[in-house]
């Protein structure tokens, strides 16, 4: 009896432990599921092969999350909503661009999640829906895919221009081209003396050309100094000139004034002469007068020498 209730109270420690432990994994596991932070991306361009649920989501190569869902969105783009879940403080900024990285030797596929600018504002992940949307970027391999297709899609164009070209009629008119250059080259070598003789002629013209130049660079040179020359003679035959006129026109000053001065003073004396000549016209006159009247001049002196009571 003992040692049953023993066996009864082991086991139910037992029991007791693996439910604790139980509850304490689902505890744990739900508090860091709850503390992953929720974002949504849509991949309408990139192929989603090899991607799955639990697939790792990476930041610079390191694992910050995995994706926990992905469905065809409902309009008709045809686009895979996909949702992942990041550890808390990741730096996820709302020009964050996310891109599918596939490993080309096993085919498995993960979300490359990038910042092209590091100092835009961030985006925090939320509980709620809607999630956060990380826009879809360009993978490396669909840049290569779309370099090699236009590589390819140009080669196949300049083949399809070689092909034009080596045409028959094309290559009738390129055997044409090439016999006459074989003519034209015949001709170079039958008049090659002749060539010679004519490129010696243009170098010799090309040389008195040269020494012409030089000689209308010497000329002008000449004319120059010439020029020159003459510009100082002419500006001091004007300082002459002008020196000369400024005299003159002293002079001028000068002789205004005395011919003035001449004249007040011939005016004056004209009007002395004119006055002593009236006063001896009147004079004359007064002479004229008496000398008309003789027995007044006799009378008048007599009577002026009577006494007085005669």
């Amino acid at each position: 009896m003992d040692s049953e209730a023993r066996y009864i109270l082991v086991g139910s420690i037992l029991i007791a432990v693996s439910l604790l432990l139980v509850a304490g994994i689902i505890w744990l596991s739900g508090a860091g599921q709850q503390n992953d932070n929720d974002y949504t991306i849509y991949f309408r361009h990139q192929s989603m092969n090899g991607l799955d649920i639990s697939s790792p989501v990476k930041l610079h190569g390191i694992k910050i999350g995995e994706v926990s869902d992905y469905a065809f969105t409902n309009d008709d783009s045809e686009a895979v909503k996909v949702h992942i879940k990041v550890i808390p403080n990741t730096p996820i900024h709302v020009d964050s661009i996310a891109t599918v990285d596939r490993n080309i030797v096993t085919g498995l596929a993960s979300i490359d999640i990038s910042n092209p600018h590091t100092r835009s504002p961030l985006m925090p992940g939320t509980k709620s829906r809607p999630w956060p949307v990380i826009a879809e970027g360009r993978s490396d391999f669909d840049k290569v895919a779309t370099t090699l297709g236009e590589i390819s899609n140009r080669a196949a164009q300049t083949l399809t221009n070689i092909n034009q070209l080596l045409d028959a009629d094309n290559q009738r008119r390129i055997a044409s081209t090439l016999n006459n250059l074989q003519q034209f080259s015949a001709l170079l070598v039958a008049h090659g003396q002749q060539l010679s003789s004519s490129i010696d002629h243009l170098n010799n013209a090309a040389t008195a050309l040269t020494d012409a130049a030089r000689h209308v660079s010497t000329l002008s040179d000449h004319a120059d100094n010439d020029l020159v020359l003459l510009t100082q003679h002419t500006d001091a035959s004007l300082q002459q000139a002008t020196q000369t006129l400024l005299q003159l026109q002293q002079q001028s000053v000068i002789l205004s004034q005395d011919a003035q001065q001449l004249a007040d003073t011939g005016s004056a004396r004209l009007n002395q002469i004119g006055n002593d000549i009236h006063q001896d016209s009147l004079s004359i006159q007064e002479v004229g007068r008496k000398l008309a009247n003789p027995g007044q001049i006799f009378f008048n002196n007599s009577a002026k020498n009577r006494a007085p009571g005669e």
